[in-house]
């Protein structure tokens, strides 16, 4: 009885990791996971939007980049990670459009805080009027221009250790500058968000001339035996690890 319940157990492990060769990484629910059922129903069933929030999705959705735009459900996840830390500091690194610095923000209390690093004017300009729409563009300081220049003014105004959560969602190639520098500046407790870690699954052996595979591997491997945090790595959107600072 006992084999047989071993051989019962791995047929369902191989159906859940390969069934007719998916993994379990399905994308954002806006991208690579909008014909995913199951994706959707969660969506459909679980989101809570505020109403600027959508039209500026739905604006975002009209720029040919959409792609970048945190997953919906993932802004969602860490909004609530932001109730629950009771955070009020809080970095973006990449803000693209703003859907996630705004749902940062709507998530704080009136004296909420967050820097929202955004190098495309662009974007920036896209993003303001709604945070000014949703009322909390006093919540918003967007610093536009490298965002390691902005991490670096910010230490060397004696801000480190400060901040409650960062989200780290910028150019893949300064993504272990940016960790660095989160990590001094937030607090003991606090939050490193940093997407994109699983790049479509391209870091499972990644091609030796796939700079960014092999640059987000190495990350994602050095966090993995980094003993200045605690560590989840989660399949949400395109990859999601939670860093929390010792």
């Amino acid at each position: 009885m006992a084999a047989d319940i071993k051989v019962l157990l791995c047929v369902g492990l191989a159906v859940v990791l390969t069934g007719a060769g998916q993994s379990a990484l399905v994308g954002k629910s806006h991208a690579a996971g909008k014909d995913d059922v199951v994706l959707q129903y969660v969506v459909n069933n679980s989101l809570r939007e505020h109403p600027v929030l959508t039209k500026l999705r739905l604006r975002t959705l009209e720029d040919q980049r959409n792609v970048m735009m945190v997953a919906i459900e993932q802004a969602q996840f860490m909004a609530n990670l932001v109730r629950l830390i009771n955070a009020t500091r809080a970095i973006e690194i990449g803000m693209y459009t703003g859907y996630n610095a705004l749902s940062m923000a709507l998530a704080m209390p009136d004296n909420g805080h967050v820097v929202a690093c955004e190098i495309e004017e662009t974007y920036v300009n896209i993003a303001k009027p709604f945070f000014k729409e949703a009322g909390v563009e006093n919540r918003i300081d967007v610093r536009q221009g490298a965002a390691m220049k902005t991490l670096n003014e910010l230490i060397a105004a004696g801000q480190t250790g400060t901040y409650d959560f960062v989200f780290i969602d910028a150019d893949k190639s300064n993504y272990d500058g940016y960790y660095e520098k989160s990590l001094e500046l937030v607090r003991k407790g606090g939050v490193i968000a940093i997407d994109n870690v699983l790049w479509s699954g391209k870091v499972v052996n990644p091609a030796s001339d796939d700079a960014t595979s092999l640059t987000l591997d190495a990350l994602n491997k050095k966090l993995h035996k980094d003993q200045r945090i605690e560590l989840s790595m989660l399949t949400i959107g395109d990859g999601l690890t939670l860093a929390f600072k010792r």
